[in-house]
């Protein structure tokens, strides 16, 4: 059946009242950033899960602008929340686990205190007079409310857009106050363009004739067409071109009948009709307008000195995911706080994920097989569910064990990786290496993989992995900032292998790597007697054709390079891997794989 292209991020939400909502009026006055003071504040706010006799499993989840305290459904015969696909139970925020707490933000229309709440001093609804608020008054109300609730430490604080600002808040402001922190489709600030569409968003809302200075709540007609025009422009921005084009491209000139007062020719102005017609319904002008003035606001810096001070204060694990198409919030904000953690050696990991849902991908079901199965292996591994013991010393790893393929190259490379060594391994792919290094006691272990399915590997066995691609260099990383770099088996997909090779110097006090050797007589003979590419011999599992292998080198070619760019070789190992034994004696013949070990050399360049 086709998709309905009215479906989006909002689909599921009413303004049916929030039958399992909770609410507490907070101890005394708010002082707030701007100056403002507010003599009390109401939140509202939803729960699931139990929380346990020590509070320590508890987990907070913060919403976007338009959202809300229901989060996901309380039982079957409740309405569905707006991030029903993440949390529930045996979800990846498992419910049966852990302690969920959503409020609806400070500002909002949805039972916390808000321009629509009564003003104390008159009597009436706040409306105009209420002060202006930021993000950091969010995240204030928000920790007023676990301090209530007996709260202490979280689990981790999870967010996307605006809930990926208070993510960002609470981890640089309350660092003593969460495990982790997962930052979804989200940035250090607005760019101007996202700031110049909140603009024309708050101008409709404030020139539509029924906005009576924002005093319309005891009027016949509110701003319902500055309020939808608002919306409408949002949802521009929520959507990616792709989505766009997907939706409204084949009927463009024949929409959906609707009962709005917009134009209505074509799908995609019907489509953006219905959208603000229905975000009336339940969403109040004032909260509109408030909200994203508190979004605008959101400054962690600029710059990349600002961001790396700013983060330097987190004491938290993260996990930051960005989405391809996202045009509002895009990726390369995202990669901004990542190099900012990387350059404070925060434990992060950071992800890409193709999508075409533009912004709106995090609430979306399409990509979620993805970006859901990482956020519940980060989950896991800031709060491990009780495991089988582990196999006895006689017993072989399982069908799903990292080690059910030995590869002898680790073997003898962790050998050559001092104690206690930070290490850095380039072309990570699922974490074997660093899986095997993890319980020997070694330093800080970070992966760079640019694989999606990889990188949630790798995840999944409790490792901190940044999408990358080693051909753009590691300028996110300081000079010297690992003990041990390693590129193992890697380097024949690299297309520039020189800069790679000056970056792991850069950044590594010690090199590694490996690489097969294509001068080994076996595949010699195949090419020569034969006539085939060398494809039967262990690792040449690919066809020529369709081999991520760009690059065919062999021990001596290697060693010409390095002496070419003089980059210093500090040792050598050649290995028969199919005979498991080491070679002495005319290692370009009989060695199917080596390892180098590269040193920072002040003579040689590096």
């Amino acid at each position: 059946m086709a998709q309905d292209i009215f479906e989006s991020s909002d689909t599921i939400r009413t303004s049916q009242p929030l039958r399992h909502a909770q609410s507490v009026a907070l101890d005394g006055p708010l002082p707030l950033e701007s100056g403002g003071v507010l003599p009390g504040v109401t939140v509202a706010f939803e729960t699931y899960g139990r929380l346990n006799a020590g509070g320590d499993n508890a987990i907070l989840v913060c919403h976007a602008i338009s959202g809300d305290s229901h989060v996901a459904r309380h039982d079957d015969a409740d309405e569905p929340g707006w991030w029903d696909i993440l949390i529930g139970p045996g979800k990846p925020v498992d419910t049966n686990r852990f302690f969920v707490v959503c409020p609806n933000l400070l500002g909002g229309c949805r039972g916390t205190t808000g321009p629509g709440s009564i003003n104390p001093a008159t009597g009436k609804p706040y409306g105009p007079d209420f002060p202006t608020i930021t993000i950091g008054d969010m995240v204030e109300v928000e920790r007023r409310l676990l301090d209530h609730l007996g709260i202490g430490r979280l689990i981790a604080v999870i967010g996307g857009s605006v809930g990926g600002h208070q993510t960002l808040t609470w981890a640089t402001r309350h660092p003593d106050r969460l495990r982790g922190a997962v930052a979804l489709a989200t940035s250090p600030r607005l760019t101007s363009q996202a700031l110049a569409f909140d603009v024309v968003g708050r101008n409709a809302i404030r020139r539509d004739p029924h906005f009576y200075g924002g005093q319309y709540y005891d009027q016949p007609h509110g701003p319902t067409v500055g309020l939808a025009l608002a919306r409408m422009i949002g949802h521009i921005t929520y959507l990616s071109p792709e989505a766009m084009n997907q939706k409204f491209e084949g009927d463009r000139l024949h929409p959906r009948q609707e009962a709005i007062e917009f134009e209505k020719t074509f799908s995609v102005g019907t489509y953006l009709g219905h959208q603000g017609t229905k975000f009336v319904e339940r969403f109040d002008a004032n909260s509109y307008v408030a909200l994203s003035f508190a979004m605008d606001l959101f400054d962690l810096g600029g710059t990349p000195e600002r961001l790396v001070e700013n983060f330097r204060a987190a004491r938290c694990r993260w996990l930051v995911l960005s989405f391809s198409s996202d045009w509002l919030f895009p990726p390369a904000q995202s990669r901004d706080i990542v190099g900012a953690l990387i350059r404070n050696n925060a434990p992060a990991s950071y992800c890409e994920i193709k999508s075409a849902c533009g912004h709106d991908a995090f609430l979306l079901p399409d990509d979620f097989d993805h970006y859901g199965e990482m956020i519940r292996a980060f989950i896991q591994n800031l709060a491990p569910a009780p495991r089988a013991p582990n196999p006895g010393p006689d017993e072989p790893p399982g069908p799903t064990s990292i080690f059910h393929e030995r590869r002898l190259d680790y073997d003898r490379i962790i050998e050559l990786i001092p104690p206690d060594a930070s290490v850095l391994d380039l072309g990570c792919g699922t974490g074997q290496l660093l899986a095997r290094l993890k319980p020997n006691g070694r330093g800080r272990l970070v992966g760079i993989e640019l694989d999606e399915e990889k990188i949630l590997g790798a995840l999944q066995h409790d490792l901190d992995v940044i999408q990358a691609d080693l051909n753009e260099g590691l300028r996110a990383f300081a000079d010297q900032q690992f003990d041990c770099v390693v590129l193992s088996q890697t380097l024949q997909a690299v297309k520039d292998v020189e800069g790679v090779i000056a970056e792991m110097l850069r950044v590594g006090a010690t090199c590694i790597v490996s690489f097969p050797n294509l001068a080994f007589h076996k595949l010699r003979r195949i090419l020569g007697e034969e006539g085939r590419a060398p494809r039967a011999y262990g690792w040449l599992r690919d066809k020529w054709y369709d081999t991520a292998d760009i690059r065919f080198l062999s021990i001596t070619d290697f060693e010409d390079f390095c002496a070419e760019k003089k980059f210093h070789i500090q040792q050598r190992i050649a290995l028969n891997t199919e005979a498991g034994t080491e070679i002495k004696e005319d290692a370009n013949r009989d060695a199917d794989l080596a390892i180098f070990v590269l040193r920072h050399d002040k003579k040689c360049r590096a």
